[in-house]
């Protein structure tokens, strides 16, 4: 795939479809709606860019979220890096992560120039 690839991580959303934008920065785009196709795509492709939703589950019992299933493999491909949605009510849960990954973060509500912003700086 491109060397511009951006893969959206879409498992709640909620949000506007960014992909015009991420297509306007000259990302190739291509998205997933679960962890476990993610990380099967993970398997074949290195994106250069994965933006992804913070979803506390308090259910699970030794992790916050899908997303460190994400990190734990993200954390070998020292080219990728990650944005990640977030409710301002969960930041203490992504603190957690924020700790241990290089994540850069962005509450809701989103707009296309705080985006557009984030993913220049990636």
């Amino acid at each position: 795939m491109a060397d511009k690839l951006l893969l959206s991580i879409v498992e709640l959303g909620g949000y506007p479809d960014f992909t015009p934008l991420y297509q306007r920065l000259g990302y190739t785009v291509a998205k997933e709606t679960t962890m476990r196709k993610v990380l099967q795509f993970l398997k074949k492709n290195t994106p250069a860019v994965i933006v992804a939703e913070f979803n506390y589950q308090s259910d699970f019992r030794d992790r916050t979220s899908s997303l460190e299933s994400l990190m734990a493999v993200v954390q070998r491909l020292s080219n990728t890096r990650v944005v990640v949605f977030y409710d301002k009510e969960q930041a203490h849960q992504l603190a957690r992560l924020t700790e241990r990954f290089a994540l850069t973060t962005l509450p809701f509500p989103l707009n296309d120039a705080v985006l557009e912003n984030a993913l220049k700086t990636c």
